[in-house]
């Protein structure tokens, strides 16, 4: 029997964080179980060989037909092994608005205000420019600005400039409005995941045990306390024992499908799978939110963004050298080079719509091959109002979980994204991106709401970006308080996007990286 004072689930972005803090400096005995592999290999670490990640790093989920989507199936893309979707994504180190913080402390999440969460996001944070009131120096998680970025991306920089909208060096200081190019968790020409940062400098501590490839079955729990975790490594399966909590980092996908898996979820539902119901939660699943995203797309004349010819593949292989020899080069392409915050909504307290700018032509997730160079544009819906749902397909817990994010479900998230889809082509219509001779791949009217609206509901999916299914809050359906302990059961706490009552206005890494940090400091306080 392996007992250890803490297992942690899931070693993603949240999960590394907690492990990593739980370990260092401490005789804490931690355990960390992770599905997948340890993801360290070149496709990983090199940020342009993000195209070519190993597919067995990606759990690469579908969604169950979205009538938002005219009936299409959507493609959601989740990060397996060491650093989760932070050793998969495209690195952009966003925190979100801090109005979005500011309303979880008003709805009922104390303690999780804008200036409550800024120290963690300060303590996690090694950024390359150093310290100041908004960023840290001395943290796990490096931070850089991006040293060869594609000269399209400072054009569409520009082509902002140009319709007046202002430029922003740092969206994660006081001000999110305007554009420019992202900061990314990278660190000397490298990704840097959440492991990276948090769990392979206690790799080696004797008091660190990491279980790769090992699926969680489901949690063990023992007159209402979670005491460890049954896991299946292979064909063999094993109790690991935990005596003073369990925390669980599995992902707004996951973490849900564990829970229920375990007995903890929607009573009716467990027992239509033949689930022994321990904590009727109804919520647990539920209040689900994603980004819903359009990419705009142009070929263009000109070579210079990335693309598939004979020279851009030329052009690569030189990259390639160069990444190998200095680190540094086209291959620090995180791809989402450049972007911007903007309110298209009268009535919006805050940024409504995110961009994100690709020097290379993106179709169906960067699935289909494009021949040619070429961009792409991606506007993203900050704050939806649709709600979708995480539920059981099967009591199996190798088998996926169905998954319905309800995408343009609510009228205003199409209206939204319409406003999005016009300002992307005006920034394009702008003189510093027409040097580059676009051509649009996918016109359409702009002056005409309902051909834009089929277009979106044609073409548009998520950013990556689910979060809500673990709901924090204070009322007693939430699934967390707000110290992230699991309401109905001891011992067991959860440190994900999956806890987000409302998503944030930006990427979620950064942000899950911060519930992690958060999280350990509540375990380690009610475990003393």
């Amino acid at each position: 029997m392996q007992s250890f004072d803490y297992i942690v689930i899931g070693g993603g972005s949240g999960g590394s964080a907690v492990a990593g803090r739980l370990a260092t400096g401490s005789r804490r005995q931690v355990c960390l179980v992770e599905a997948g592999g340890r993801n360290d290999n070149v496709f990983v670490k090199t940020p342009g060989f993000m195209p070519f990640i190993p597919k067995k790093a990606n759990y690469q989920y579908e969604t169950v037909p979205q009538k938002g989507l005219n009936g299409r199936v959507g493609y959601q893309p989740r990060g397996k092994g060491l650093g989760g979707s932070s050793a998969i994504n495209a690195m952009v180190y966003i925190r979100g608005n801090a109005w979005d913080y500011d309303q979880w402390a008003a709805q009922g999440c104390s303690g999780w205000s804008y200036d409550d969460v800024l120290p963690y996001f300060r303590k996690s944070e090694a950024n390359e420019r150093g310290a100041d009131a908004f960023h840290g120096e001395g943290g796990p998680l490096f931070v850089s600005d991006q040293h060869d970025a594609n000269p399209t991306s400072h054009a569409f920089v520009e082509g902002a400039a140009a319709l007046q909208l202002p430029t922003n060096t740092d969206f994660n200081a006081g001000e999110q409005s305007g554009f420019g190019i992202y900061q990314v968790t990278q660190r000397n020409g490298e990704r840097w995941s959440a492991a990276r940062a948090y769990v392979e400098p206690v790799r080696n501590d004797p008091n660190m045990s990491i279980r790769t490839n090992s699926l969680v079955e489901r949690l063990i729990i023992e007159g209402g306390r979670v005491t460890g975790v049954r896991i299946r490594e292979g064909k063999r399966s094993e109790t690991l024992y935990a005596r003073r909590g369990v925390i669980l980092c599995a992902g707004a996908f996951n973490s849900p499908q564990i829970l229920m898996l375990s007995g903890i979820g929607p009573a009716q539902h467990l027992r239509e799978h033949g689930i022994d119901v321990l904590a009727d939660r109804q919520q647990v699943g539920r209040n689900l939110q994603d980004h819903i995203d359009y990419v705009s797309g142009w070929n263009t004349t000109s070579d210079v963004p990335i693309g598939s010819t004979i020279k851009g593949t030329a052009k690569m292989a030189a990259a390639v050298l160069q990444h190998r020899r200095k680190r540094t080069g086209p291959l620090t392409t995180p791809y989402a080079e450049a972007g911007g915050f903007w309110t298209v909504m009268a009535d919006s307290p805050a940024p409504d719509i995110q961009w994100h700018f690709v020097p290379a032509v993106l179709e169906d997730h960067g699935r289909e091959k494009v021949k040619g160079h070429g961009f792409s544009l991606h506007a993203c819906v900050l704050r939806p109002k649709s709600r979708g749902s995480v539920t059981l397909g099967s009591p199996d817990p190798e088998a996926a979980p169905v998954l319905d994010p309800n995408f343009l479900d609510d009228p205003h998230d199409i209206a939204v994204l319409r406003e999005g889809v016009r300002l992307s082509h005006r920034i394009v219509d702008a003189p510093p991106l027409q040097a580059y001779g676009p051509t649009d791949r996918h016109p359409v009217d702009l002056h005409d709401d309902a051909a834009i609206d089929e277009l979106i509901r044609n073409r548009a999916d998520t950013v990556y970006h689910p979060v809500g299914t673990c709901r924090m809050g204070s009322d007693t359906d939430a699934v967390v308080d707000p110290t992230l302990k699991v309401n109905g059961v001891e011992g067991l706490w959860v440190a994900d996007a999956s806890v987000m009552p409302q998503i944030v206005s930006g990427n979620t890494n950064a942000p899950s990286i911060m519930i992690g940090e958060r999280c350990a400091d509540f375990v380690m306080q009610a475990t003393r």
